[in-house]
C-alpha cells in the first residue's frame, strides 16, 4: 500500500482536466488553481500547450518563480469570487490579449521554432468555473463572438462554467476594441 496521495512513484494526473479554448487564433487554457504541491503537473500541461502567461484571478496558492524560470509570466488579476471583473481588470486582460495575440510577437519571430508555435494564455480561479471563464468569454466577445455564443462555447468545453450573475454581466458586455466585428455596421 502506498502512502496517502502517492501512487508508488507514478505521477498522478490532475484531478480537473484543463480546458483548451481556441478561437480565431486566440488560445486559452482554463484550469483550477494550482498549489505548490501539484504545480509540477500544471507546468507539464503549460509546456504542452505552449503557455506564455498565467492569469491568476484568485489569491496566490503557489509561488511565481517556478513559472518565471520556464519563461511563463504570471499576472495577478484578482477579483471577487462569483463576481464580474472590475473595469481595470478587464483593461489589463485586454492589453495582455493584444500584446500576446494581436501584435505579432516580433521578439519571438527571431526564433523560427517559437514563431511556429502559437502562444496560449492560461487563466485560473479557485475551481476554474467562474472568474477564469468570464475573462475568456470577454476575449471571445472582443474578437467578434456574440455574448451568449461565447458562454455556450465555453460551457460545451467546461461544464458548469459561469454563474447567473456572471452570465448577466456577459450578456450586457459591450466590446471595447475597435477590432471587434460588428455584424450590423
Amino acid at each position: 500500500m502506498h502512502p496517502r496521495g502517492t501512487t508508488g512513484g507514478a505521477v498522478r494526473p490532475l484531478i480537473n482536466t484543463p480546458t483548451y479554448i481556441e478561437y480565431n487564433g486566440l488560445r486559452f487554457l482554463i484550469v483550477d488553481a494550482p498549489s505548490s504541491n501539484n504545480l509540477p503537473l500544471y507546468l507539464k500541461e503549460f509546456e504542452r500547450w505552449n503557455v506564455t502567461d498565467v492569469v491568476r484571478c484568485c489569491e496566490a496558492t503557489y509561488p511565481k518563480e517556478p513559472l518565471n524560470e520556464k519563461d511563463i509570466q504570471v499576472h495577478d488579476f484578482v477579483f471577487a469570487d462569483g463576481e464580474a471583473p472590475p473595469g481595470p481588470i478587464v483593461d489589463a486582460w485586454l492589453q495582455l490579449i493584444e500584446t500576446r495575440f494581436k501584435q505579432g510577437n516580433d521578439a519571438d519571430n527571431n526564433n523560427e521554432d517559437k514563431a511556429a508555435i502559437k502562444p496560449c494564455i492560461a487563466t485560473h480561479c479557485v475551481a476554474g468555473l467562474g472568474r477564469a471563464p468570464v475573462l475568456v468569454a470577454i476575449a471571445l466577445i472582443e474578437d467578434g463572438m456574440q455574448p451568449l455564443d461565447a458562454v455556450s462555447y465555453i460551457r460545451e468545453r467546461r461544464r458548469g462554467a459561469i454563474n447567473k450573475k456572471q452570465l448577466k454581466y456577459i450578456e450586457s458586455y459591450k466590446p471595447r476594441s475597435k477590432s471587434s466585428r460588428c455584424i450590423i455596421c
